[in-house]
């Protein structure tokens, strides 16, 4: 006997009975033209209509041996009446009683009106799903749902059936938090899955994973800088992504879609070699330096010290801006720490040469001040020489003029 079976036995000899809408799953133990009928255990057994274990060839899905998931209607001459779900002709007279205990029942959207959608339900009867409780999220375009055939809980059942009020989100809900659980048990960080993106927002994407809707932050959509991130997705899009966190408690789970893309950082040695020159774009300036972009991803410092051609600055910004192209060089790599360290490398031989050859006046300008310097230098040693020899002459010169002046007293 399988432990079902003893459970169950459990239950009737202990005298509980099946309460409608209580869910079981037992075993199928014989098929006729009309019936399933199901081992429900302590020689007792369960009949389902075989209709609803029809695909739209008219086959039937279900062989014996197979285990179904049913709801329990009612006792009937001492059979027990099992459904999957409330739906068909023969089953009005049930809806009430889905009601009460929480069977879902059947329905094919009809038409949207002021504020929801008209549903025909199993026998004719008509219900109202108001738009909140269709789906868990509103959608752009009501038309999609119209023609289509849904499982909806009955939450309002009123005037002897004349005003039944349905929702399909409660159902959705109930399956979504099965879901949830079932990834709270299997799912981990690093792991990888696949989502559909349900909404964009300017701070990242939101993708239902089965169970729970993570995020994708901005920073984990690209190696690159993502400027506009419905440029990348869109809802609705199919993607895979990497776990990133997981606070079951709190409801919050982060992605990565960055992280299922190839590491730019792997090839980085291979792509910028040590003293080789490269084309840039300036990403932005701090006090100590600029980041230059070199591919998506990836990012070099170029220190403060090397930015202004020799002369001292005082912040980046007195020599480039954000979206400037730089050349430079690279200078070092640090592809543990993801650090590029650059450099603004000196004009290239040809380039002072031809710089030498468009400014000639410039180039001459040094020579010809050196050449007035040094005749500077030899006019002041003659003016010297001058005044030397106008101010000490001879000794007899001296005594002379000495002379002279007391013969003049």
């Amino acid at each position: 006997m399988s432990g079902f079976e003893e459970l169950f036995a459990a239950k009737e000899a202990a005298g509980e009975k099946l309460v409608p809408g209580q869910q079981i799953t037992a075993p199928v133990v014989s098929i006729t033209k009309e019936w399933i009928f199901i081992d429900l255990g302590g020689k007792s057994e369960g009949a389902v209509a075989k209709s609803e274990f029809l695909d739209a060839d008219g086959n039937c899905t279900v062989a014996e041996g197979d285990e179904v998931t049913v709801y329990f209607l009612a006792e009937k001459k001492q059979e027990k009446l099992f459904t999957t779900k409330v739906g068909g002709a023969a089953t009005q007279a049930h809806l009430e009683e889905a009601y009460h205990s929480g069977i879902p029942v059947e329905g094919t959207v009809e038409s949207e009106g002021k504020g929801g959608f008209q549903v025909r339900l199993g026998g004719g009867a008509r219900a109202f799903c108001p738009f909140s409780q269709m789906g868990l999220r509103r959608v752009e375009n009501n038309e999609e749902y119209i023609g289509q055939n849904y499982s909806f809980k009955i939450i309002e059942f009123r005037e002897g059936g004349r005003n039944i009020i349905l929702s399909r989100r409660q159902l959705l809900e109930e399956e979504r938090a099965a879901r949830k659980e079932e990834l709270r048990n299997s799912l981990e960080v690093g792991d990888k899955i696949k989502g559909t993106v349900t909404s964009v927002q300017k701070f990242g994407a939101f993708v239902d994973i089965g169970g729970v809707d993570g995020l994708i932050p901005m920073s984990e959509i690209g190696w690159g800088q993502v400027d506009d991130i419905h440029s990348h997705l869109e809802p609705g899009r199919e993607v895979e992504v990497v776990v990133k966190s997981l606070d079951w408690d709190k409801d919050r789970y982060s992605l990565s879609l960055k992280d299922t893309l190839p590491d730019p950082w792997e090839q980085v040695v291979a792509r910028f070699p040590e003293g080789s020159r490269h084309q840039g774009r300036v990403a932005r300036l701090m006090d100590f330096g600029a980041f230059v972009t070199m591919a998506p991803g990836i990012d070099g410092l170029v220190h403060i010290s090397k930015l202004g051609a020799g002369r001292r600055i005082n912040h980046p910004r007195e020599v480039v801006q954000p979206g400037d192209e730089l050349e430079v060089m690279i200078e070092s790599i640090d592809s543990e720490r993801r650090r590029l360290s650059l450099s603004v490398p000196p004009p290239e031989e040809s380039e002072t040469a031809a710089a030498a050859g468009d400014s000639g006046q410039a180039e001459g300008k040094p020579a010809a001040r050196a050449a007035d310097s040094g005749d500077r230098r030899q006019d002041y040693r003659e003016h010297q020489n001058q005044k030397d020899d106008k101010s000490m002459g001879t000794l007899g010169d001296l005594l002379k003029g000495q002379l002279t002046k007391k013969d003049r007293k």
